[in-house]
């Protein structure tokens, strides 16, 4: 039965001596005469009440079995259905089956939280999402728990349990959330407002998923459009995977009419969600010129700008319309949608592709990683720029298989994602071009010496020779696995990281500037290059542009910067060396190593291309073999007793001998039965 609104129902209870002749008014629809209301008992009045001080709750959460049963007719005749079960499920049945059922069922398997409990409920407002396209795919109806604090869905119990206490430790209760029926918190990043749910940061749990962790991985992909808006306007860009719509709200509200933005979602949550930030920041939303204003804004102003919100399977979208700005960032793998956003990309248009599958990515499911991008691949020391370099494998036989290739023109691997930005090129040239940089990787599990397998069908008859190691010589068995395919291009393009760098500076990303500055360094493998932007010298000046390991700066004339804007392509230098060291991986037992800084000199000094690597905080890049490496870090190294000042008596040779005979190498020589 219809829910009575409170004063209705106080007015029912107080005048029930009088409530013949009047009507009823329920939900302020429904009207029914009073001698329906007299039939009704005193127990189902006062159910009444309490459910409508919670009428904000689902259904599900009950105090008492009173306000459960009080969800159904029970005292009526014929069948009835389950409020809290699909007529698939429970089929309607009498009064009394129906009430041992919400009893049995319902009423005992629930979780407690504040004398509030929260049944379980089998109606479809939580569908398990499948594993093949698991964003965009409708599953099966799964049992479920409400929580009382933020309306999330939970299937387990023992997760219910866990959630909960969560709340508890935050110091979230049910009043929490009790004031204004669905709570919001607004955040604020770029100049964008957007709406968040409690729950947003748990993506299993929620549609409109949102992580500050990827503020950097946002910040990248705005700069990379903002180099493409330049070259073409207005462009068309599409963010495949709205959740809130933060992205795509950043693009339209700092370009303005540069862009013209999608965003599209196939969860109808999700778009509710866009179409209200988009509100927030006073956007107007395509298709609904007449939407409402901001709150507490009287004025009649026009929108800053517009948006496209689209409710689409992101695979249908990208094969019906072309677009000049792709960004791919779903939960987990994109792989499935690397062929229908090739598909129709216009020429020289760009490709983003975020990954968060870390495991796969970070060798930790070795099968799912078979499975997802066709790549063997091991745990190594230079784990992420493998990473980098396994997606922009898949990447380019995707654009292959449409005649197209691919430029690449920033690849990122940090803790929480991989981000590859590719610039696409029409014609079955450039696809060849790109395929012949897919190649197998020789990698030596003794030493991690690593090398690409020269291009060619020929079968060799030693592939050890191609390793700069002698590890296969002097240790027993295999010594070496082939990893791959790979992409075994360069992965910078220092002309673009350049104009990202500007765009970085123009919006006020101060985040994100020390990491493109890290990029164009490696991009260049080098450590001591000041890269002025012409037009910009007051910030240059300043040591904006410089980088970290830099002092030296360069003052611009104003007749370049006529030409800053101008399309750049790829540097005419020389690649940045493949894979990097770690310099704390290859460090000798008992030696004190130089400072990272100090030693990227020593080896500039020794004659090869040397920097910083963003991939690892101790890596150096470097055009030197793995035993090159190894020799000039010896020649800088010193013994770790040498590193305290020597009295006149320690620096005699008879102690000096004394100290030698205690050291373990020399014990091990002299012993070596034991």
């Amino acid at each position: 039965m219809a829910e009575l609104r409170e004063e209705d129902a106080e007015q029912l209870h107080q005048e029930d001596a009088d409530i013949k002749g009047k009507i009823i008014r329920i939900n302020n629809d429904k009207m029914i005469p009073t001698c329906f209301v007299c039939i009704m008992s005193l127990s189902m009045v006062k159910s009444l009440k309490l459910s409508v001080s919670v009428s904000e709750r689902h259904v599900s959460i009950q105090t008492t079995l009173e306000g459960l049963e009080g969800l159904v007719d029970l005292n009526g005749a014929g069948r009835k259905s389950c409020p809290l079960c699909p007529e698939e499920k429970f089929k309607a049945c009498y009064s009394h089956k129906l009430r041992r059922h919400l009893q049995n069922l319902h009423w005992k398997v629930y979780v407690e939280f504040e004398s509030q409990r929260m049944c379980i409920c089998h109606l479809p407002c939580r569908q398990l999402k499948s594993s093949l396209g698991s964003d965009q795919a409708q599953g099966r109806l799964v049992a479920h728990y409400h929580c009382v604090v933020c309306s999330v869905t939970i299937a387990r119990k023992t997760d219910m349990i866990s959630h909960l206490k969560r709340h508890i430790n935050k110091g979230e209760t049910e009043a929490s959330y009790s004031g204004s029926g669905q709570a919001y918190e607004i955040m604020k990043e770029l100049g964008t407002n957007v709406q968040l749910l409690p729950n947003h940061t748990t993506p299993q749990k929620t549609d409109t998923y949102f992580s500050r962790k990827m503020k950097t991985n946002r910040q990248l992909v705005f700069c990379s459009l903002a180099v493409l808006a330049e070259d073409r306007n207005p462009l068309e860009c599409l963010d495949a995977f709205g959740a809130t719509g933060i992205m795509g709200l950043q693009w339209a509200k700092h370009l303005r009419n540069s862009v013209k933005v999608t965003i599209n979602d196939i969860n109808e949550a999700c778009v509710k969600m866009i179409k209200e930030n988009c509100h927030l920041n006073h956007i107007r939303v395509e298709g609904n010129r007449s939407g409402r204003q901001l709150d507490g804004a009287g004025d009649a102003d026009s929108p800053i700008a517009s948006v496209e919100v689209v409710k689409m399977d992101a695979n249908v979208i990208m094969h019906l319309r072309p677009f000049d700005y792709i960004h791919l960032d779903p939960f987990g793998t994109a792989v499935n949608y690397l062929d229908a956003a090739f598909r129709n990309v216009r020429n020289l248009g760009i490709v983003s592709v975020t990954s968060t599958d870390a495991g796969s990515l970070y060798s930790k499911s070795l099968n799912v990683t078979l499975r997802h991008y066709g790549c063997q691949i091991v745990r190594t020391e230079y784990y992420r720029e493998l990473a980098a370099r396994m997606v922009l494998a898949s990447v380019a036989r995707a654009a292959a298989r449409c005649n197209k290739g691919i430029e690449v023109l920033l690849a990122v691997a940090l803790e929480h994602f991989v981000l590859v930005v590719v610039r696409v090129l029409r014609g079955p040239t450039q696809a060849d071009e790109s395929a012949k940089k897919l190649r197998q990787l020789l990698h030596c599990q003794w030493c991690e010496e690593r090398v690409f397998l020269k291009p060619g069908s020929m079968v060799e008859e030693n592939l050890y020779r191609q390793l700069p190691c002698q590890c296969h010589g002097s240790m027993p068995g295999k010594t070496a696995v082939e990893l791959g395919p790979l992409w075994a291009g360069p992965l910078f393009n220092t002309g673009f990281l350049r104009r990202m760098l500007v765009a970085a500076v123009q919006h006020n990303m101060e985040d994100i500037q020390p990491l493109v500055k890290t990029l164009i360094c490696e991009a260049d493998c080098t450590t001591l290059k000041p890269f002025p932007v012409p037009g910009y010298s007051a910030l240059s000046n300043q040591g904006v542009f410089g980088c970290a390991s830099s002092g030296r700066k360069r003052k611009t004339t104003g007749e370049e910067s006529g030409n800053v804007l101008k399309k750049i392509k790829a540097d005419t230098s020389l690649e940045h060396p493949a894979f990097y060291y770690s310099i704390h991986r290859h460090s000798i037992r008992g030696m004190n190593m130089p400072k990272l800084n100090k030693f990227l000199q020593y080896l500039t000094e020794a004659g090869f291309r040397v920097s910083r690597t963003h991939f690892d905080p101790t890596g150096v890049r470097t055009d030197a073999t793995l035993a090159q490496f190894k020799e000039v870090l010896t020649k800088y190294s010193v013994p770790t007793y040498s590193s305290a000042p020597q009295s006149t008596e320690e620096s005699s040779p008879e102690l000096s001998r004394a100290v030698w005979e205690h050291h373990p190498v020399y014990w091990m020589k002299t012993n070596p039965t034991t």
